[in-house]
């Protein structure tokens, strides 16, 4: 693996890079193609995992695979610590690889996953003859279990200073978003235990657990009028009975708790678990509630310092940057909600064309991933990614100002504070 000026300490300027980028621009484009054909979900992202790691290898890159005590994690670094020198600033470029069930990759983490790539392998001889540390940090089951989190409690960001990774998004290539904001998600899983009965020779000797489901999920559906704006409330019926003629002694369902705030984020768990609990009295079941099956992911907190930088090497590829939404109204949820809460992090989302209305979660979103148009996409951002984390590597005005702007935020924290 090369790249301009490695071994000299020099920084080379955005178009050195970007010409680093675009000879991966083939190799990028298959691992894409790749993944969208084999889609796997979280934490059984194996084939996933082996096909980055190899094109890695094949530019010379040792990744640990299996990272963090995750099967399907990956981690690659390079300078600093991991030259067995003085660790100079260590800044992480995160992936994600993991699909949706039914769906693919419709929620584009084969584009993640290349942009990450490509910004690493650009980047990492930069950073390392500048006396920094890059790591590539891959994260499984960002869709169902909190990988990145897990990876936190594992110790696997301590040592980190600063991160980054691009998300695509629908749109036309100018939709990339300067100070995106998420949500913070809870999960609660609910299961009632009624008693079985039949339901025409002797309904008065059961007591239906999938009425407790049907009664919790009206009234979540009720409390809704009476939440803030950028919270959210959904869930779906996991288990509804096994026939129409027995009394469903037990019935499940699953719930997502989303608000902006973390602090109001307890606060409306707290209320959906009120909910769950009033509905299992009044159909007389039992209600089993299990809060966080799956780790917490908290509201993102952009770093502007380090996204204005993305920004900047972003529009010398073409690229127009539309002012922020603010206030934010609602919106998805990511586990690098986590990391950005932990060290100064951005999270741009990055438009690969198409229809507005094609939107992430929808099978159709997918099929955009693979085109040229998105191709073109990731390779901008693939750029952009790399020249921040070498501006973050070589100016110290940078990291000074991605430091203060993150003490200001509060700090470090976690779910746990």
């Amino acid at each position: 693996m090369s790249a301009p000026h490695a071994s000299t300490g020099s920084v080379p300027d955005d178009a050195e890079i970007a010409a680093a980028v675009e000879q991966l621009r083939p190799e990028l484009e298959r691992l894409a193609r790749e993944l969208y054909d084999q889609p796997e979900i979280g934490f059984e992202e194996h084939a996933s995992v082996a096909r980055i790691a190899a094109l890695l290898a094949a530019h010379g890159v040792d990744a640990e695979v299996g990272a963090f005590g995750l099967d399907t994690a990956l981690r690659a670094s390079a300078g600093g610590a991991a030259a067995g020198a003085a660790s100079g600033p260590h800044f992480a470029i995160v992936a994600e690889y993991d699909a949706l069930p039914g769906i693919g990759h419709a929620c584009g983490h084969n584009v993640i996953a290349a942009v990450a790539v490509g910004a690493y392998l650009a980047a990492a001889p930069v950073v390392a003859g500048l006396g920094g540390r890059l790591s590539l940090i891959g994260t499984p089951a960002e869709e169902n279990g909190g990988g990145k989190e897990l990876i936190i409690r594992a110790g696997g960001f301590d040592d980190v200073d600063a991160a980054g990774m691009v998300h695509p998004s629908s749109g036309s290539g100018t939709s990339s978003v300067l100070g995106q904001r998420t949500t913070g998600v809870r999960r609660i899983a609910v299961t009632y235990h009624g008693r079985a009965a039949h339901a025409a020779g002797a309904p008065w000797l059961g007591r239906n657990a999938l009425d407790g489901v049907v009664t919790a999920y009206q009234s979540i559906a009720q409390l809704r009028q009476h939440i803030l704006p950028t919270d959210r409330l959904h869930g779906i019926i996991t288990d509804g009975g096994a026939a129409p003629n027995i009394v469903p002694e037990r019935a499940s369902a699953l719930f997502y708790v989303r608000s902006a705030d973390v602090g109001k984020l307890r606060e409306l768990t707290d209320r959906v678990v009120a909910v769950l609990e009033g509905a299992a009295l009044a159909t007389g079941t039992r209600a089993e509630i299990d809060v966080d099956p799956v780790p917490p992911y908290l509201p993102l907190q952009t770093n502007t310092a380090l996204t204005s930088r993305w920004t900047q090497a972003f529009a010398t590829r073409g690229h127009e940057i539309p002012a922020p939404v603010t206030p934010p109204q609602g919106g998805p949820s990511t586990d690098m909600g986590n990391v950005s809460r932990l060290v100064p992090s951005i999270h741009p989302s990055l438009g690969l064309g198409g229809p507005d209305d094609v939107f992430p979660h929808n099978a159709a979103f997918a099929d955009l991933t693979v085109l040229p148009a998105a191709t073109d996409a990731l390779v901008d951002a693939a750029v952009a990614l790399a020249s921040t984390a070498v501006a973050y590597a070589a100016d110290p005005e940078l990291r000074a100002a991605a430091a203060a702007e993150f003490a200001a935020s509060g700090g470090p924290s976690r779910w746990e504070d």
